[in-house]
Parts: structure tokens; C-alpha cells; sequence
């Protein structure tokens, strides 16, 4: 599979990096509410009257560019705000890639260095495989005393997560997303192991039954790095590379952005990029079943009753709601091997989104203490996510007269909350287990953030497990 072309000029396809820190370069001096006066005083005389000229105030987004007495530019002047209003976006500088001319520039005065470079590089990912042009010509030399490294390894991962969610079905299914957890698996020294069509069948029933009725096989891909001996912790992202909805049908209108969803699976492998590059000490496991929701004459139809590898029967109310199918197999997976975390990525549920729209994923877990550091790991990265309730009355919502559970509670209340509580059926053991109900597209533009797939929760949980197991 070729990778999108995300690069700056002169880098390697698909690795987003900055050019050295010594490397002569344009300063963009970035400026608050609070430091303009003192920025603006530091200024060259003909600069600040020039900027006087131009109407230059610190607010977000605000641009100068300033010339030299060559008349070349010299300096650029950039406005981020005001750090305390609410609004604030600490990802604003992913926006100048539009606004500068070629050239390569160099970030100064920012409140955080290393943020500031992430969101550039962020900001420059263009999704090229199937058109030419588009790229952004300016370039980015490192800020001197950040880890460039570090900035350029987490920025590489988000590229390759959105490659894959912005890869259309015809040329990403099962085997392209195991063949992206297998490049994973060589670049990082992991084992990785598949299993795949008929032989899903015995011991992992709901993935065969979801994906059987594709002429693509279905598989679970299981790769596991880092000692042995080390804290475990497993990842599980669902990697439906389409959903036509099965026998339950979508309308056109609903099955046109289904290329992602298998945007949890490619948050999964995003997050293990940033784990296994930055060499955390742990022992992380990543499942993914993949699989294609298709329509053919052995497809699984609404009111089918089917086996898990949990032992508990299934009755399908509604063949749309696959994703939680093809996860409980492989959190049974994992749970069994009593990993100290478990954390699953899905686009799961539009009861999620009307809650609480397309930029913030839904969070579960009954573990407070997973909470908090969940959520402080959301702060940190700029990936944000919300916590919602596992309310467990909802649980008897799913119950079924003819089986041990129903796959949908047949309402139109709570679908996030009883899509949680389903899959916490099948981690019973792991007290730490969290879900992300997440959307994995950015509907429009924002800075650091162009519009299409997107690998929400990935930064998130690199953080979280940098916080907790160092690196």
C-alpha cells in the first residue's frame, strides 16, 4: 500500500520532519494578549511601524509578514490570543501552513516549543495517493532544546493513522490493515500473528459471522512487543474496513464516510506507533479484528443467535451494529491474559455523536482512577475526550428471551451507554478496561487538523502510558 505523501519537501515519503535546528531559517514570533507588548518593543523600528501599518493585534490567527531592508521577509509576526479564554486552541500554529509563503521558517516565543512544532507538522498532512499538488512549501527548522525526535515520531504516527482511515475500502480491507500492522511489526521488532476466514470459526465465531459474507476474509491480527516481564497492556481496535450495515441495510446517504470505520483500528495501531517508537517499558499487545460488513446470501441476519468466545449466545437485533460483535471476541482475547489495562477504540455508535458531536469521543470505564488519568492524558495531548456514565440498569435493555443478550436494546435511548455495557461483558476480570467511542473524521478544517480521517484518542493514550510507564 503506497503511503499518502504527508511530507515536507526533502523528507522521507510519509515521515513529517523538521529540518535541523542550525539550518538558516525566517523567525515567526509568536505572540499572546500577554507578550505582544513586550515581542512588539523587540522589534526592529521600520518592523514595528510596519506592523503599526499593517493593524497587527496579538488576536488568534492575526498574520504579519515583515520585510527586511532588502525588502525580502525577514520576520513574521503571528497572533494566538489570549491563553485564558476558553476558545483558545493550542494547536493554532498547524494553521500558518496556508498562510506562508515557500521558505522554511522557524517557531520562537511560543508557549510550548514542542506543541507548537507538533501542531506544524500536524497541520502539514496532506492525504496525496490518488492526486498530485496540494502540499504545503514551507518548511519547519527545529526549535533549538525540544525534542525533535520525539515531535517528528508522534506526527508520523497521526499520518499514518489518517492514510489509513482516508484509504477508500477499495484499496484498504482486512488484509491491507493487516498488512499495515505487519509493516508496524518489522519497523518496531514485534511478533504479530493472524488468524484468518474459516479459521475464525471455532474460536472467534462473531468475528467469522460479521465478516463471511465478504469475498475479503476476515481475521484477527494479534501483534505483541516489549519484555515479557513488563506491565501489560492490550489495545483493541475495531477495524471494519466497510459497513454496508449487512441485511439491516444503510441508506447511500449513511454508508458514504464508511471507509472509516475502521478508524478504531487505526487509532490502535497509531497509538502502538508512538508506544513501541518512543520503547516505553511495557508489554503491549494490540488486537484487531478486521473484517467487511458485507451483503451476500450467508451474510448473519437480524434474529440469527450466535456463539461468542465468551460462551455467551448473541441474538442479532440489527446486523448494523457489528462493530460490538467483532470487538467482544477479541476482548474476551484479551482479558484473559490479565493485562493490567485494557483500552478498545471504536466508531461505534451515532448516539455518541449526537451527545456530543464529531471532536469529542465518548469515554467509558468504572475504574475512577483510569478516569482521572484518562482525562488529564486528554489535556496533555489536545486530545480531548468525554467521559459518560456506565450506567448499569441499562444493562437489562439487552436482554433477549432467547439468548443470553441482545447485540442492540431495540430503543432509541442510551445506544452509546448499552453499546459500552455489551462490550464490558466480555472483560469481566480487567478492572481497568476503557472504551472510546470515537467519530474518526474531521467534518472541516481546523488547525492541526485538516479535514478527513482522524486518529482521535491516538496522542491521548501514548501520553497516558508515557505518564505511567516512562520513556
Amino acid at each position: 500500500m503506497t503511503q499518502a505523501d504527508t511530507t515536507q519537501a526533502g523528507t522521507p515519503a510519509g515521515r513529517p520532519a523538521m529540518m535541523p535546528a542550525d539550518t538558516p531559517a525566517v523567525p515567526v514570533t509568536l505572540v499572546t494578549t500577554a507578550s505582544w507588548t513586550e515581542a512588539e518593543a523587540g522589534l526592529e523600528q521600520a518592523q514595528r511601524r510596519f506592523a503599526q501599518a499593517l493593524g497587527f493585534t496579538p488576536k488568534a490567527g492575526s498574520l504579519a509578514l515583515l520585510p527586511g531592508p532588502d525588502g525580502t521577509l525577514a520576520r513574521v509576526l503571528y497572533g494566538l490570543g489570549d491563553p485564558e479564554a476558553p476558545t483558545y486552541d493550542r494547536l493554532l500554529v498547524g494553521k500558518l501552513l496556508g498562510l506562508l509563503p515557500e521558505g522554511i521558517f522557524r517557531l520562537e516565543n511560543a508557549p510550548d516549543p514542542a506543541e507548537a512544532a507538533l501542531a506544524w507538522l500536524m497541520g502539514s498532512y496532506r492525504f496525496g495517493r490518488y492526486r498530485s499538488g496540494g502540499g504545503t512549501k514551507a518548511r519547519l527548522a527545529a526549535t533549538a532544546g525540544i525534542d525533535a525526535t520525539e515531535v517528528e515520531r508522534i506526527a508520523a504516527a497521526v499520518a499514518l493513522g489518517r492514510d489509513l482511515v482516508n484509504t477508500p475500502a477499495n484499496d484498504l480491507g482486512p488484509a491491507e490493515i493487516e498488512a499495515a500492522a505487519r509493516g508496524l511489526a518489522e519497523r518496531h521488532g514485534a511478533a504479530i500473528s493472524v488468524v484468518q476466514g474459516d479459521a475464525l470459526a471455532s474460536n472467534f465465531p462473531l468475528i467469522h459471522a460479521v465478516g463471511v459474507a465478504s469475498p475479503r476474509a476476515p481475521r484477527l491480527i494479534d501483534l505483541t512487543w516489549g519484555p515479557a516481564d513488563a506491565p501489560r497492556v492490550t489495545l483493541v481496535g475495531k477495524g471494519v474496513a466497510f459497513d454496508t450495515g449487512g441485511l439491516d441495510i444503510k441508506p447511500s446517504s449513511a454508508m458514504l464516510l464508511m471507509k472509516k470505520d475502521m478508524g478504531g483500528a487505526a487509532a490502535a495501531l497509531a497509538a502502538a506507533d508512538m508506544v513501541m517508537g518512543a520503547g516505553l517499558r511495557l508489554r503491549l499487545r494490540v488486537l484487531i479484528p478486521a473484517v467487511e460488513n458485507a451483503v451476500s446470501g450467508n451474510a448473519f441476519r437480524p434474529g440469527d443467535v450466535l456463539p461468542s468466545r465468551a460462551g455467551l449466545s448473541i441474538e442479532i437485533g440489527n446486523t448494523d451494529a457489528e462493530g460490538r460483535l467483532i470487538l467482544a471476541d477479541a476482548l474476551t482475547l484479551a482479558d484473559a491474559d490479565g493485562p493490567e489495562l485494557i483500552l478498545d477504540y471504536s466508531t461505534l455508535t451515532g448516539a455518541a455523536r449526537v451527545a456530543l458531536g464529531p471532536d469529542l469521543p465518548a469515554f467509558f470505564t468504572e475504574d475512577e482512577a483510569l478516569a482521572e488519568a484518562v482525562a488529564q492524558a486528554g489535556r496533555t495531548a489536545i486530545d480531548p475526550i468525554w467521559r459518560m456514565p456506565l450506567h448499569a440498569p441499562y444493562a437489562s435493555l439487552l436482554d433477549s428471551k432467547v439468548a443470553d443478550l441482545n447485540n442492540v436494546s431495540g430503543g432509541p435511548f442510551a445506544g452509546a451507554i448499552t453499546a459500552a455495557l455489551f462490550l464490558r461483558r466480555f472483560a469481566p476480570k480487567t478492572k481497568a478496561h476503557g472504551h472510546f467511542d470515537l467519530y474518526g473524521w474531521n467534518p472541516s478544517t481546523k488547525p492541526g487538523r485538516p479535514e478527513g480521517g482522524e486518529v482521535q484518542t491516538a496522542r491521548l493514550t501514548y501520553a497516558l502510558l508515557k505518564a505511567r510507564y516512562g520513556g
